[in-house]
C-alpha cells in the first residue's frame, strides 16, 4: 500500500520570504526572511540514493515580500513491486499574491532515505 504524510509548518506561516536561493545541482533551497531568519530545504545525500527537485510550478516571485499563507509538505511513496523504493515530496508555499509548489523526487534501493528536511538554519546538519 502507497503513504502518504502531510506536515505544516505553522512556525513560518505569517513571515515574509525576501529572497530565495537554489543551488546548481538542484538538491538545496535557502530561503530568507524578512526578519534574518533562514531556513534551507534539503536532502542529506548518503551512499545510494538520489534526492533532487524535479520542478518548480509557479513563479517564486509570487511568495516573496508577502506574508506565507500556507507552508505545507506533502509526501508520497507509491508500492514498488521490488525492494527499490521512490519518495515524491510536494512542498507548497502561499502568499496573497500566488501559490507555488516545489517538486521533489527521490530514489534508492530501498536501504535509504529519500527524504526532504526543511529547517531553521541554526539547526541544519550536513
Amino acid at each position: 500500500m502507497s503513504a502518504t504524510e502531510e506536515t505544516i509548518f505553522k512556525d513560518i506561516i505569517g513571515k515574509t520570504i525576501s529572497k530565495i536561493f537554489i543551488d546548481s545541482n538542484r538538491e538545496k533551497i535557502k530561503f530568507i526572511f524578512d526578519n534574518s531568519e533562514t531556513w534551507l530545504m534539503y536532502h542529506s545525500q548518503d551512499c545510494c540514493e538520489s534526492v533532487t527537485i524535479e520542478s518548480i510550478v509557479g513563479d517564486l516571485e509570487d511568495i516573496t515580500d508577502s506574508p506565507l499563507l500556507q507552508a505545507v509538505a506533502i509526501s508520497y511513496v507509491p508500492e514498488k513491486p521490488d525492494n527499490d523504493s521512490e519518495t515524491w515530496t510536494f512542498y507548497r508555499f502561499s502568499t496573497i499574491k500566488g501559490t507555488i509548489t516545489i517538486r521533489w523526487f527521490g530514489q534508492s534501493n530501498g536501504y535509504y532515505s529519500e527524504s526532504v528536511s526543511f529547517v531553521k538554519e541554526d539547526t541544519y546538519v550536513n
